[in-house]
């Protein structure tokens, strides 16, 4: 009897004409469009970045893929599965570039911690915790109160709390705030070790040049739109001209 060919895995996250309203505080205002019409995928093994000036309606997107706030319009599914299932929140690692962090703990208590409110098992948390410290550059810092720790420190201390769950799908709000060259470094290779993984990556940032390093393709977001979905490559032109002046010409086309 003939084995059945495997399927393929489904698109670790969906948005499929996306609205987001936000009602303003003056009295008969009209809604504040966050998020207008977004659609794209993040495939599997992927590096998707996000990028796009400020209020462009990149966090709103990642609120709404965290279910941390509901569509106006549209559906959006994680992991193959519609975002209103919560289930899957558990397959996914968050780092928010401003992680607020419980400063009395130690770096190996907050790790048990976020291990116990992801309900893994202690065996699985006390074998993660030593490799993924030591992964973010933190090993010997253990045992310091959180208090002590600097912005750099305290980003790649979130980063290790994201991949405590081995997490199929990796969410980065601009997690570069704060990080040295080192730090860069450090989080560059997370994200190739997830690629290789076929685990997902969500990036978003404003780093031009970690974009051109690590990303497979690019979403380019301006006053709630999606301008731009396609390879690095396809901005540049090959290389030939620069992806900061690809992005300052699509900025002022998309609001003229």
């Amino acid at each position: 009897m003939a084995t059945p060919p495997l399927q393929a895995p489904p698109p670790a996250v969906v948005f499929d004409d996306v609205v987001k309203d936000y009602p303003q505080r003056a009295r008969r205002a009209p809604m504040l469009r966050a998020v207008d019409g977004v659609s794209f995928q993040v495939k599997p093994g992927e590096v998707f970045g996000l990028v796009g000036p400020n209020r462009a309606g990149k966090t709103t997107l990642v609120k709404l893929l965290l279910s941390l706030c509901q569509p106006t319009q549209g559906q959006i599914q994680r992991l193959g599965h519609p975002s209103t299932d919560r289930r899957t929140l558990g397959r996914i690692g968050y780092v928010h570039e401003n992680p607020a962090l419980p400063k009395y703990l130690t770096a190996t208590a907050l790790l048990h911690y976020y291990g116990a409110l992801t309900l893994l098992a202690q065996s699985e948390v006390t074998a993660a915790v030593p490799r993924l410290l030591e992964q973010v550059g933190l090993a010997d810092r253990a045992r310091e109160p959180i208090s002590r720790f600097s912005k750099g420190m305290l980003q790649r201390l979130g980063l290790a709390q994201a991949l405590l769950n081995d997490p199929e799908l990796l969410v980065l709000d601009e997690p570069s705030e704060g990080l040295d060259l080192g730090g860069r470094q450090l989080l560059r290779q997370v994200l190739q070790r997830q690629r290789e993984r076929g685990k997902s990556v969500l990036y978003v940032t404003h780093l031009l040049a970690e974009v051109e390093q690590v990303c497979d393709r690019v979403g380019v977001m301006v006053a709630g739109r999606l301008r731009f979905v396609g390879p690095v490559a396809e901005l540049t032109c090959q290389g030939t001209r620069p992806l900061e002046t690809a992005l300052q010409e699509m900025y002022r086309a998309s609001l003229n």
